[in-house]
């Protein structure tokens, strides 16, 4: 009677152990991830608050802008003037707006999509605005505010600084 019981016992911890292992590996496996996406982002200079501060409308803001919405995320990027000369810079033929791309992404993109953001669209440094997106449905509210509250944790873990600013 032991065998049988004290085999399937055995069958039991030997599976329980298995399964540690693999969560153990997928545990390290992401750590390293997170590490790779913190590596690549503390390439970007740490923010200067002093550029931003006095910034108030989300159509000025010229760093990465997210504003989630309960099933994805836009992403605003502002890319730099590619015109080195500051002769019609924001004028007619140079206007901020034609610099301004907006990308829908998943919500577990975000640091992928971050990383592959050039140089010259962190304007202010490593910071980054999220908001609550203002078309999203009103009753689907709790499900943007748990994206906001994700994409703020995801930042955070990554070295971002956040501003979280009020839905437009």
């Amino acid at each position: 009677m032991c065998s049988t019981g004290c085999r399937k016992e055995e069958q039991a911890v030997t599976g329980a152990a298995r399964n540690a292992v693999q969560v153990e590996q997928k545990v390290q496996a992401a750590v390293t991830q997170r590490d790779h996406e913190r590596d690549e982002l503390a390439k970007v200079p740490l923010p200067t608050k002093s550029l931003y501060i006095n910034i108030h409308e989300a159509g000025e803001w010229e760093n990465p802008f997210i504003s989630a919405d309960a099933d994805y995320l836009t992403l605003r990027v502002t890319m730099a003037d590619a015109n080195p000369s500051s002769m019609g810079e924001g004028g007619l033929l140079r206007p901020p707006a034609a610099r301004r791309q907006e990308l829908q992404i998943r919500p577990e993109a975000l640091p992928d999509a971050l990383i592959a953001l050039p140089a010259g669209a962190w304007h202010y440094g490593r910071v980054v605005a999220v908001s609550e997106s203002p078309l999203a449905d009103r009753k689907r509210r709790a499900a943007v505010r748990r994206n906001v509250e994700s994409a703020i944790q995801k930042l955070n873990d990554l070295g971002v600084v956040v501003e979280e600013w009020p839905s437009r």
